[in-house]
């Protein structure tokens, strides 16, 4: 009896790592970098009377105090709620400091409905000196936009926010206070993540608990394979000093839900100071978050960052111009 346990104990090893063999194998086959090439529509933005007009590089220097990236699919409900609060905070903060210099750009990311019709209006009301839009042809996934976004910025920082507005904007003070406690080097790296980490036990409370199952183990892949230290990695609101996005970003390959995790991945392995800020957060009703196929295409993106960086399949890159 002892000698067939053994026996289905050692198929069992076998096939164990016949898996995992072949986890890393397909792991480092499939392995590329995120896309930032642009198609010939997506090299320009429009002007408030029609005007077609290059995007700026992230590797040019930065020529505005603050640049918000805001991705957005299929967001012509949600979005207007968010950019009436970030525009009113905005333009009040540069009247009390005309100092104070910004850009909002909406990355439409191939949405179906009227995105970039709505956020086309934005630039009409405030023009595209403040307010540009970048449609991308294809969907590309959060990431994908939040990359394509960030390098057509001008800002001196660079923030990320969510376009169905769950964070207060205001917040972005919070956030603005939490880079500059981290950022004391003369590289002027460093980033500041807004953080619900502090609302988790009632957010558990309002749950189910097949969602609240899911949460728990997607942060402890997180914490397993990839970020240690921070609570909260999927926060929508998250600030970078412009030479933090663009040693962050360049090495970027995840364009969906696991980008985040990726990009604080990439800092800690630079090195790069992180400051993680609470923040005030809302449920917002229209989630694009599919509770369970959502979390699965993480949690194996979480897996595959590490085997990839492991394996040598990733590799951090220098920052280099794209077209």
């Amino acid at each position: 009896m002892m000698d067939f346990i053994c026996e289905i104990i050692q198929v069992l090893v076998a096939l164990a790592a016949l898996g995992f063999i072949v986890v890393l194998v397909v792991a480092h086959l499939t392995a590329g970098m995120a896309n930032v090439s642009r198609h010939e529509k997506e090299k320009s933005f429009l002007t408030a009377t029609g005007e077609k007009r290059p995007f700026p590089s992230l590797h040019d220097p930065h020529s505005r105090e603050l640049s918000v990236v805001i991705p957005a699919y299929n967001e012509e409900l949600r979005m207007p709620v968010m950019l009436d609060e970030a525009m009113e905070y905005l333009e009040t903060r540069q009247k009390k400091t005309p100092s104070f210099t910004y850009e909002v750009i909406v990355v439409d990311d191939g949405s179906r409905d009227r995105t970039t019709e709505i956020a086309l209006e934005y630039t009409k009301k405030y023009s595209a000196d403040k307010v540009r839009v970048l449609t991308l042809v294809k969907n590309r996934g959060k990431g994908g936009a939040v990359l394509m976004g960030t390098l057509s910025s001008r800002g001196k920082l660079i923030l990320m926010a969510d376009a169905d507005g769950a964070t207060k904007f205001s917040d972005i003070e919070k956030v603005e206070a939490g880079l500059k406690d981290v950022n004391s080097g003369p590289e002027n790296m460093a980033i500041a993540c807004g953080s619900r980490a502090h609302l988790e036990k009632e957010s558990v409370a309002q749950r189910s608990v097949l969602r609240t199952f899911l949460m728990y183990g997607f942060h402890f892949l997180v914490w397993f394979f990839c970020v240690r230290g921070i609570r909260d990695t999927q926060c929508g609101f998250k600030l970078f000093t412009r030479e933090a996005a663009l040693k962050t970003f360049s090495s970027l390959h995840i364009e969906r839900w696991a980008f985040d995790v990726e990009l604080l991945y990439i800092a800690q392995c630079f090195k790069i100071p992180i400051a993680e800020v609470a923040v005030t957060w809302n449920e917002i009703e229209g989630s694009k978050l599919v509770p369970f196929w959502s979390w699965l295409q993480m949690g194996r993106d979480l897996i595959f960052i590490c085997l990839r960086y492991f394996t040598g399949a990733w590799k951090l890159q220098s920052p280099q111009k794209t077209d």
